[in-house]
């Protein structure tokens, strides 16, 4: 299985992590509540693990207009 990053707001893909590099940080997402999990990490059909995070870009913009925090996605 491997994890694959990507921004929760416009979709752009931050990075992917080979599944023999998954064990380094298991033991991070294990300390994440079972609701931070649930909203964090998703599984594909093909037991790709997705991990829900923020890039750069969307990151400003919500910190330039935290009204931005009610949307779903930044980009409509």
């Amino acid at each position: 299985m491997a994890l694959h990053y990507y921004c929760r707001h416009c979709g752009h893909v931050l990075g992917n992590l080979e599944e023999r590099h998954k064990e380094q940080y298991q033991s991070v997402l294990e300390l994440l509540t079972a609701e931070e999990r649930e909203e964090i990490i998703c599984y594909d059909d093909n037991g790709v693990i997705q991990i829900r995070s923020i890039c750069e870009s969307c990151q400003e913009a919500l910190e330039q207009q935290p009204d931005y925090h009610l949307l779903d996605y930044l980009i409509q």
